[in-house]
């Protein structure tokens, strides 16, 4: 083996101290350098506000986005303490924001009971990758403010005057040489907070942007915590029960849950600890689910719902439709990752189950009429799982049966290699001719789509499999859908929507987006669906032709040829269009546009597709009315 001519000493091995260790590995501290870790900055301070008001000290906090994307953060909390720290020799506030593993959440008896700033390193990471952070304190009659930059220490801690009241203000502005953009987005911190206040019931948070002429600003403060959540979740579906059911409890480790039980047929669980949301759940979500199918497999028996030769109820019969919203305060949170997305605390399982238990058996108890409504639309899940095992079971042995397990309207393309092929769910026949003229065989495929398509929020699994629609996406994707869906077996790896730039096109595109994400959540999740741009518009003058994709882009492009003499034709669909114009226009990897589709927050996504594709019309109609003023090309 080759061994490598180089020194490996003492003077080799390198110690990163103090902070130049979170600006060498920044990822390591925040998840990321990218628009999201960007974000994570400003949790970090907001976090410390929260611990705060956890511990009942603080009732306000004030966010601000200041032009030249400077964060201000300001608390009412009792103000980081001033005095000199016996072990670092410098004040408790410098420590706090210079040492990385220093803040008042370690010691049993620390300042915090509980705290969602855990590891003790937020506020010095958020300094050690900052151009600038100035800290202002009011605490014991008194101002006081120090200043730092790259986590280094220009200004120490000094009284500037006196001051009323207490708490603290942090501003800092992110190093663009490390953070690959500096621009804030406004929606997703405002999405952030909401769900904060949600958390801590009575806190009132606001966010502000100053970067534009006319400031946005919103204010969030909800007395009923998490039942304000979940009626919040669900503004736009039918409820089975009016009121959320809410179960609290104070202990060694608080819970506080909030269920609600919904027409619809998806399963909408959030987790929460230490106000952190828990994306990939963990032990409390363990503890939930398993109470849940105990307790009301434990009532339906008990009622003479279930019949002795009934099979008990399964956990996924018992939670469609649901919207919980489960939050624990944890002293000593183990999470799995410096990112905090999973619990992994064994104690707090049991805790969540038996609380749910007592609180949720007596529930029922003594609200026969819910839990009959309930019970009803869990019984219909679990035949409609049965039938849809069966269709299923089905389609597979018919696939197997087979010698080509494709759908017959599919034109493959004859490269096998995933990572390079990329297939085109074109609306219609006669587009579909057309694209199956103009494409590139070798990495290339069409599927042609007509009719209407099933609206599967309004449907169970068992009428989606064996639907002559949608069974042959499923098959040309090849992944399998819902719980069996495998991302490894798909055998393109770019999904793109071709449909029509009208109302009919529209429809379409939305009718299939509901279906990925309900269905095949991954494929959005991993980048793999996108939506092709046809021209709206071709533009001839003498003999030269241009491809128009927007208004905007048609008056520039007018702006520049001149407007006399000009042929203009605005495409109605892509029917209209020759096989070589559509490869020219929408289908050639070098001169076309693919919008890709992304899903950044789940709660909001959910809330878009109940609200357009359920069976409530009030929250349609208003959501038509405020958004009318933004449509351009309307098809009329």
């Amino acid at each position: 083996m080759e061994k490598y001519n180089h020194k490996y000493g003492a003077e080799q091995i390198q110690v990163l101290e103090g902070l130049e260790a979170v600006r060498k590995r920044p990822g390591m501290y925040i998840g990321s350098t990218s628009v999201r870790g960007l974000h994570h900055m400003v949790y970090e301070i907001v976090d410390n506000c929260v611990d705060e008001a956890l511990a009942g000290y603080c009732t306000e906090i004030k966010v601000a986005i200041e032009p030249g994307n400077i964060i201000s953060v300001e608390d009412n909390g009792r103000g980081i303490p001033v005095e000199i720290h016996p072990k670092t020799h410098i004040s408790t506030a410098e420590t706090v924001y210079t040492v990385l593993h220093a803040g008042g959440k370690f010691g049993g008896d620390s300042g915090y009971k509980v705290s969602g700033g855990l590891h003790g390193v937020g506020a010095s990471v958020v300094n050690a990758l900052s151009t600038w952070t100035e800290v202002t304190i009011k605490r014991d009659g008194g101002l006081y403010q120090m200043y730092f930059e790259k986590g280094k220490t220009v200004k120490k801690l000094e009284k500037i005057g006196d001051a009323e009241g207490t708490g603290t203000k942090v501003r800092f502005l992110a190093d663009d040489t490390i953070f690959e953009s500096l621009d804030y987005d406004y929606e997703t911190l405002e999405k952030r907070f909401r769900e904060m206040a949600f958390l801590t019931k009575g806190l009132k948070i606001t966010i502000e942007d100053k970067r534009e002429e006319t400031p946005k600003k919103a204010e969030f403060c909800f007395e009923g915590g998490l039942v304000s959540f979940v009626e919040f979740l669900n503004k736009n579906k039918e409820k089975l029960h009016k009121t959320p059911i809410y179960i609290e409890k104070n202990g060694e480790i608080p819970v506080e849950i909030a269920i609600q039980y919904t027409s619809s047929y998806s399963e909408n669980i959030y987790t929460f600890v230490n106000n952190i949301n828990t994306i990939e759940g963990g032990t409390h979500l363990e503890g939930f689910k398993r109470s849940l199918t105990k307790v009301f497999n434990d009532y339906a028996r008990s009622h003479n719902i279930l019949k002795e030769k009934d099979n008990n109820l399964q956990g996924e019969d018992i939670r469609e439709g649901i919207t919980a919203v489960v939050s624990v305060k944890v002293k000593e949170p183990q999470f799995e990752g410096q990112t905090k997305t999973k619990l992994g605390n064994s104690e707090v399982t049991g805790v969540v189950q038996s609380m749910v238990n007592e609180a949720l058996s007596t529930f029922l108890e003594e609200n026969p009429n819910v839990a009959k409504a309930i019970l009803e639309k869990c019984i219909s899940a679990s035949r409609a799982r049965e039938a849809a095992r069966k269709a299923r079971e089905l389609v597979r042995k018919k696939n197997s049966l087979e010698t080509s397990t494709l759908p017959g309207k599919l034109a493959d393309c004859s490269s096998k290699n995933a990572d390079e092929c990329e297939v085109y769910i074109v609306e219609g026949d006669s587009a579909g001719g057309s694209a199956k003229q103009g494409r590139d065989r070798k990495f290339q495929a069409i599927l042609p789509l007509w009719g209407k398509m099933l609206n599967v929020e309004k449907a169970r699994a068992d009428k989606i499999y064996g639907n002559d629609k949608l069974n042959p996406v499923i098959l040309a994707v090849g992944a399998g859908i819902g719980a069996d869906f495998d991302i490894t077996k798909i055998r393109y790896g770019k999904v793109i929507i071709m449909a029509d730039a009208d109302v009919d096109g529209a429809h379409i595109r939305t009718l299939l987006l509901t279906f990925f994400f309900r269905y095949m959540r991954p494929l959005i999740e991993n980048g793999y669906v996108y939506a092709a741009q046809p021209p709206l518009y071709k533009v001839k003058k003498q003999k030269k032709e241009y491809y128009v994709y927007s208004d905007k882009e048609l008056e520039v492009l007018l702006e520049d040829i001149g407007r006399t003499g000009v042929e203009l034709q605005r495409y109605k669909g892509l029917g209209e269009m020759n096989a070589e114009q559509l490869w020219d226009t929408t289908m050639n990897p070098e001169t076309r546009t693919l919008l890709q589709v992304t899903i950044e927050d789940a709660v909001m996504a959910d809330q878009v597709f109940s609200m357009l594709m359920g069976d409530k019309v009030g929250p349609r109609k208003e959501f038509i009315e405020e958004n009318a003023t933004y449509v351009t090309n309307l098809d009329i």
